[in-house]
């Protein structure tokens, strides 16, 4: 068992769907705003600018960088992350699936809203983990979690942040997004210094608030699937789409392409 993480911290992650990881990337800081840094001067094929017109701020996001930003893959394959997340999903391996960067510059009022990331995704499996790590401290622009969402059956419907309308053309299949302030239900949010990981399945309810702060929000996902992860076709393109991966329903994802991280090759 890694050396940050204990039972009671795999109990809450069993349990609530999200656990806080304090110091996952904590030597990995400065080499991830690197990335970062680099990520925004070069965007990859989907980078999104996330506001309306008349909107304040900034809010940029991408993934699927790794393979292309040293600074990402040196800190997914050398840090404890691969390792913590096998521990949080109890599998015997930890298997990379994406990357995403998430930034809002001070000023940035719009809220990410309530969401769940597993209907985007094509993988199936009770075994996964999304880490986000903030790259300066956070005490108002923080990462919001709804406790024991990930159980919910059937998911939350997955839409598109911008016009908000529905990402599949099946929305009867999936629970309205509800709004978990109003509605009361047990939202987990905690302040955190850079380094700091909220560890959280893909099926939690989570958003983010606004960035009123006179510095920026960046943050790093780093998103894990364990032992009993597969293939899925959706009703439409996910996000990310990976076009032409060959891959088929039920099959492991392809390694090449999704590398096992955890344990270690020789």
């Amino acid at each position: 068992m890694p050396a940050t993480l204990t039972p009671e911290m795999i109990d809450a992650y069993q349990r609530d769907g999200a656990v806080l990881v304090p110091g996952l990337f904590a030597e990995e800081v400065e080499q991830l705003r690197e990335g970062v840094a680099r990520n925004m001067e070069t965007p990859g094929p989907y980078a999104a600018e996330n506001l309306k017109p008349g909107e304040t701020g900034r809010f940029f996001d991408d993934y699927c960088n790794w393979q292309r930003i040293p600074e990402f893959e040196a800190a997914l394959r050398h840090s404890a992350a691969a390792e913590v997340a096998a521990g949080l999903m109890q599998s015997e391996t930890a298997q990379l699936f994406h990357d995403h960067v998430l930034v809002k510059e001070p000023g940035t009022s719009k809220a990410t809203p309530w969401h769940s990331d597993g209907p985007y995704y094509f993988v199936s499996g009770r075994q996964n983990v999304s880490f986000w790590s903030p790259l300066d401290p956070v005490s108002t622009a923080t990462l919001r979690l709804v406790a024991g969402s990930h159980l919910w059956d059937p998911p939350v419907l997955p839409t598109r942040w911008l016009n908000e309308d529905a990402f599949y053309p099946d929305p009867e299949a999936y629970r309205p997004v509800p709004d978990p302030d109003a509605e009361g239900m047990r939202v987990l949010e905690w302040e955190m210094q850079p380094g700091d990981a909220v560890a959280f399945n893909f099926n939690t309810l989570h958003g983010a608030r606004g960035n009123d702060s006179p510095t920026r929000r960046r943050a790093f996902s780093a998103r894990f699937v364990g032992d009993d992860a597969r293939y899925v076709t959706r009703p439409g393109p996910t996000s990310p789409p990976f076009p032409d991966h060959g891959m088929q329903e039920g099959q492991r994802l392809r390694e090449d392409w999704f590398p096992v991280l955890h344990p270690r090759a020789a």
